[in-house]
């Protein structure tokens, strides 16, 4: 049985039911296998058939769950892709899967670069119309690739990872199995579509007959708005990445949260959630080449222990050993490398077989003949009660808000800019333990650099969170005694040795610009903030505006949108999109309430 079958045994059995919703737009299962089958049937025409890869070019959407599930049932994996992309980096992932088509929307398809593939797109495509309901009769091995998806690389290049029919079968079984998910359930898709928890969200869930239910832009990393969807929603289970899991359970929730799981991982979980929650949270690790998720554990309440939660336990069927240098397993409690094996592991990397040798390895701890292990490059330690402390990377592969970020791919754009003698790329993290990607750069010979230009630069071949927020140049960078970039000699940003986006500084004007400034200041730990700033330059990112927008209306009792807020970024914009709300709400009341807004909003500004 695949993922694939199980869906259309929901569709045969519940067609009427909820499958996938977004805003006020509903599918159901009937008109999701219907619709899947028709574009299954059109594909093989365009040369489709097993192991050609399909791309998806779409936002979370019930398109995205149409299409997945539609070269799934034409016997292809599915490579989904991120339309927030830059164009040359779409061009060089669709170059690199080979994918003779691709699959995506109106809204999305003039953002898609042109190139040798066939673009399909489903609600305007008449043929598409003309293909049978019932489902293809193609045949599929249960190793071969159900999906691929783009990690960032080490070479300088992103790599595709190929996890098999198998791999996800395994997956779904064990969440359906460890969370007891039923078709009553309503759970969460919140992911980008090129990142893995993605799968993990719609595959449990819709081969069980559950609804899946799409977070709007809207309030997607705005936590007491998130919230409060969830809550009228009825979501009963629902993943986030760390950093919003974790301000998500610091909220008060309702007696009436139906809220029962919040699972969470992709990035290092460092607090205990509070006691009294009416639901459980569940830490999950693993990465992308090993099927979304290697080892899980509920995490409770643990006052101020100084223990970092634990990453759990291996799931259903996964293997996990801690090994020193020479693979050998260290004893408990110390140190060393995960590997994982077991029904996770995937086929290995897309037209890389070097690099799959190296991190794919023969498993010695198995029975099983031809079984592999990963190298994961991650450090833990096995607790005495089997549980598993995460330790860090032994590399230098880092992650910003749970995107996985090799370095050398950042550098090896850097260094192609004519002005740059050398860089190297790391993390910093301020007071407060929020992290930001810093680029340390070496000038050419009497090169100026900006840092504007730079994110521009840069912007063109990465995706945004592959971007610095800040630039230190420096004379050189320090190296150790093997000639190796030193990064524990890699100063501190600071307002003397970072790069401006210009030369000049123009100071807030308005109380509202002050006052704004004032405000970032603190929230992103800058010297200064000039009200030409764009506020994501400065090392903002979309949680840190939900917690701007959160004081925009405890101050001013107007609701900024993440959204305005991504399209009016610098400190003059912003401060002009509230004056429009201030004015837009005082229209709306009588003169003696008008008068008390405008009379008291210059008040207390700089407080």
């Amino acid at each position: 049985m695949f993922v694939h079958e199980l869906v259309g045994m929901q569709a045969s059995a519940v067609p009427d039911a909820v499958a996938v919703v977004a805003g006020d737009k509903k599918i159901t299962y009937g008109e999701l296998d219907a619709r899947a089958n028709q574009l299954a049937h059109l594909l093989p025409s365009l040369g489709v058939k097993p192991e050609v890869p399909v791309a998806l070019f779409l936002e979370r959407s019930p398109e995205l769950a149409i299409a997945a599930l539609a070269v799934l049932r034409a016997g292809a994996p599915y490579v989904p892709l991120d339309p927030s992309y830059p164009a040359s980096r779409i061009s060089m992932l669709l170059e690199d899967c080979g994918a003779p088509v691709v699959l995506t929307h109106s809204s999305v398809a003039k953002k898609l670069p042109r190139g040798t593939w066939q673009i399909v797109m489903d609600a305007e495509e008449p043929e598409i119309a003309m293909h049978s309901f019932v489902a293809p009769n193609n045949k599929t091995n249960p190793e071969d690739a159900a999906y691929i998806i783009f990690t960032s690389g080490s070479t300088g290049r992103p790599k595709g990872v190929q996890i098999t029919h198998s791999n996800l079968l395994n997956l779904v079984r064990w969440h359906q199995r460890a969370f007891n998910v039923a078709s009553a359930d309503r759970a969460t898709l919140q992911a980008s579509p090129g990142f893995d928890a993605s799968v993990w969200e719609l595959w449990p869930y819709l081969t069980i007959g559950a609804s899946v239910y799409i977070v709007n832009d809207s309030i997607r990393t705005a936590p007491d708005h998130l919230r409060d969807w969830i809550v009228a929603k009825g979501i009963t289970v629902s993943f986030l990445p760390t950093a919003l899991a974790e301000s998500m359970v610091n909220l008060s929730w309702p007696p009436e949260t139906a809220l029962r799981i919040l699972l969470t991982g992709a990035d290092t979980l460092r607090r205990y959630p509070p006691s009294g929650l009416p639901f459980a949270l569940v830490n999950n690790y693993g990465p992308t080449e090993c099927t979304v998720v290697a080892t899980s554990g509920e995490i409770r309440p643990n006052g101020e222990s100084e223990i970092p939660p634990s990453i759990g336990r291996p799931v259903d069927n996964v293997a996990i050993h801690i090994v020193d240098e020479q693979l050998k397993p260290v004893p408990e409690g110390a140190p060393g490398e995960i590997l994982i094996g077991g029904a996770g592991v995937g086929l290995g990397y897309l037209n890389l077989p070097e690099l799959t040798a190296q991190k794919f390895v023969a498993d010695p701890f198995s029975k099983t003949a031809g079984a592999r292990l990963y190298r994961s490059g991650d450090l833990a330690r096995m607790l005495p009660d089997g549980q598993i402390a995460f330790m860090g990377r032994m590399d230098e592969q880092i992650k910003i808000r749970g995107y996985r970020i090799e370095p050398g791919e950042v550098t090896a754009v850097l260094d192609g800019h004519p002005a740059i003698s050398s860089s190297c790329v790391a993390t910093y993290s301020n007071d407060s333990g929020d992290s930001r990607l810093v680029a340390y750069l070496v000038p050419a010979s009497n090169a100026k650099l900006n840092a504007a230009e730079l994110r521009t630069f840069l912007g063109d071949c990465l995706p945004d969170y592959m971007v610095p927020s800040t630039f230190v140049t420096l004379v050189c960078l320090p190296t150790s005694a093997h000639g190796k970039v030193d990064r524990t000699m890699l100063p501190k940003p600071t307002a003397e040795n970072t790069l401006n986006d210009d030369d000049s500084f123009e100071a807030p004007q308005s109380d509202i610009e002050q006052w704004l400034a004032s405000l970032l200041i603190g929230l992103l730990r800058v010297a200064r903030v000039s009200r030409n700033d764009n506020f994501f330059n400065l090392g903002g990112h979309s949680l840190m505006g939900a917690q701007l927008i959160a004081k925009v209306q405890q101050r001013f009792a107007v609701e900024l949108s993440l959204r305005s807020l991504f399209d009016h970024p610098t400190i003059a914009e912003i401060s002009a999109e509230i004056e429009r709300l201030l004015y837009s709400k005082v229209r709306m009341m009588t003169d003696e309430e008008a008068q008390r807004i405008l009379e008291s909003v210059p008040d207390g500004l700089h407080a």
